[in-house]
C-alpha cells in the first residue's frame, strides 16, 4: 500500500511540468560532461522548450480552462444533509496565523464549505485529510478554521486518514451511501473527483471553488512563473484523469 502510493507520486512527478523540465535538463547537463553535444542539444532546447510552453499564459490558461468549464458554480439552492470538503496542504509554523497556516486552495475549499453550511438548514461539514510530513491531519486543519469561523463544532465531521481522492471517497461512502451530497473542491480538481466519487456510487453536487482560469488578453504576453504554476495543477489533474481511466479499464 505505502510502497503503490509513493510510486504513483514518483511517477506523476516526473510528466508533471516541473518534473519534465527538470529531468530534461539534467540529462542535458550531464551529456554535456560527457562530451555528447549532440544529446545535450538536444534535451536542453527540449527542457527550454517545454519551460516556455508551459510558462506562456495563453497556453496554461487553455489546460486550466478545459478542467474549470466542465461544471458550473455553486447556487446554494440544494437541500442536503451533508457537505464533503476536501482535503489539501499545510503547515504547522506556529508564528503564522491559521489562515495562513492552510493553503489557498485549503481557504477557498474550507471558506466555500463554511458558506453552503451557513445557507442550508441542518447540514454537517465532512472534513478528510491526512497529516502529510507533520503531526496534525489536514481534516482536523480546516475544521479549526470553520470553527473559528463561526461553525457549531457538533455539525463537522472529522477523518484525519484519507490519503488521496479515492480513500475521501471511500470515507464518505460510508456516511452518505447514495444520497445527495455536496463536494466542494477546486474547480481543476473537480472532474477526476467528480469521476472518483461516481464511480463508488456516490451522488454528489459540484461546488467548485479556487478557479485559476483568467479572461484571454490576447498571444501578445510573456512566460510568468504564475502561468507556469497553473500548468502543474492542471497536468497534475490530467494525469489523474488518466490513471483513474486506466485503472476502470483494468
Amino acid at each position: 500500500m505505502e510502497f503503490g502510493f509513493y510510486l504513483k507520486k514518483m511517477i506523476a512527478y516526473c510528466f508533471e511540468p516541473f518534473g519534465m523540465v527538470f529531468i530534461l535538463f539534467f540529462l542535458g547537463i550531464c551529456f554535456l560532461f560527457i562530451n555528447k553535444g549532440g544529446r545535450s542539444k538536444l534535451f536542453l532546447s527540449l527542457s527550454f522548450s517545454l519551460l516556455f510552453l508551459y510558462s506562456y499564459p495563453p497556453f496554461s490558461n487553455y489546460l486550466v480552462s478545459n478542467l474549470e468549464n466542465k461544471y458550473l458554480k455553486y447556487e446554494y439552492k440544494q437541500d442536503v444533509k451533508y457537505i464533503h470538503v476536501l482535503g489539501n496542504r499545510h503547515n504547522v509554523d506556529l508564528d503564522q496565523p491559521l489562515s495562513s497556516q492552510i493553503s489557498d486552495a485549503g481557504i477557498k475549499r474550507d471558506l466555500e464549505g463554511v458558506l453552503i453550511h451557513l445557507n442550508t438548514k441542518n447540514s454537517k461539514l465532512i472534513f478528510t485529510g491526512y497529516a502529510g510530513k507533520t503531526d496534525i491531519s489536514n481534516a482536523k486543519m480546516n475544521a479549526k478554521l470553520a470553527i473559528a469561523l463561526g461553525v457549531d463544532e457538533k455539525n463537522i465531521i472529522v477523518n484525519p486518514n484519507p490519503r488521496d481522492t479515492k480513500e475521501e471517497a471511500l470515507f464518505t461512502k460510508t456516511i452518505v451511501g447514495d444520497e445527495l451530497f455536496v463536494l466542494v473542491t477546486s474547480a481543476t480538481h473537480m472532474p477526476r473527483s467528480m469521476m472518483l466519487f461516481k464511480s463508488l456510487g456516490l451522488n454528489p453536487i459540484p461546488a467548485p471553488t479556487n478557479f485559476y482560469k483568467e479572461e484571454f488578453k490576447g498571444y501578445l504576453e510573456l512566460p510568468d512563473i504564475k502561468s507556469f504554476n497553473k500548468s502543474q495543477v492542471a497536468v497534475h489533474e490530467y494525469l489523474g484523469i488518466l490513471w483513474v481511466r486506466l485503472k476502470g479499464m483494468i
